[in-house]
């Protein structure tokens, strides 16, 4: 019973360890989902997104670029970022929340009754979802659950990727209504990325 016990034990902490070094070596990647913890200020815990291109958006700390890294050298990319806004380094610990989902086939083609979207930041339920062709940002928002408190709608920004150049576009949306950015009617297009940032100090 005693050497059950002991080889039982002896296999827990063998997948333990297997899998802090499958965590500390792993390499991210545009799709995952990070759940990022800020010691010094539990407010800012969250669950990123890791967009198309690569990069991550975090209150405070602004864009970085997350792929291709490990999740202690994107923590310690991210508590430099932070670290203007308190008296000491925070220290930040980012851990896998979940996987890219593999491509599925036919993914590409835009044929399909459903196209994915990218939802990220401070919405109900950020991360990919599957939208029916012709639905609006204004309609996606509220698909994802819709803007927390913590949101700022004058600054919501559309990400399109360009079909020739690979290049990133932005466009802002005001949810309030106004302004002269694109408005709540815009058809998403699929691989569209939705960003809805933290609100400012006084915003």
């Amino acid at each position: 019973m005693r050497n059950a016990i002991g080889s039982l034990i002896a296999f827990v902490v063998t997948m333990v360890v297997a899998t802090s070094a499958w965590a500390q070596s792993y390499q991210i990647q545009p799709g995952d989902a990070l759940r990022v913890e800020v010691l010094e200020d539990p407010t800012l815990n969250r669950t990123v997104l890791v967009l198309p291109d690569g990069s991550v958006n975090f209150p405070l700390a602004g864009t970085l670029r997350a792929a291709g890294q490990s999740t202690g050298a994107l923590g310690s990319s991210l508590a430099a970022a932070l670290a203007p806004n308190f008296n000491a380094p925070p220290s930040v610990f980012v851990s896998i929340a979940s996987l890219a989902p593999p491509p599925l086939p036919g993914a590409v083609a835009a044929t399909g009754p459903t196209i994915e979207v990218f939802i990220m930041g401070e919405v109900g339920i950020p991360g990919k979802h599957l939208a029916t062709q012709g639905t609006t940002i204004l309609q996606v928002l509220a698909q994802a659950g819709g803007l927390t408190n913590f949101a700022a709608p004058k600054r919501i920004e559309l990400r399109r990727a360009d079909n020739k150049t690979g290049v990133m576009n932005k466009y802002t949306y005001n949810h309030n209504g106004s302004g002269s950015g694109i408005k709540g009617n815009t058809v998403l297009k699929p691989g569209d990325v939705v960003v809805v940032p933290s609100r400012r100090l006084f915003e």
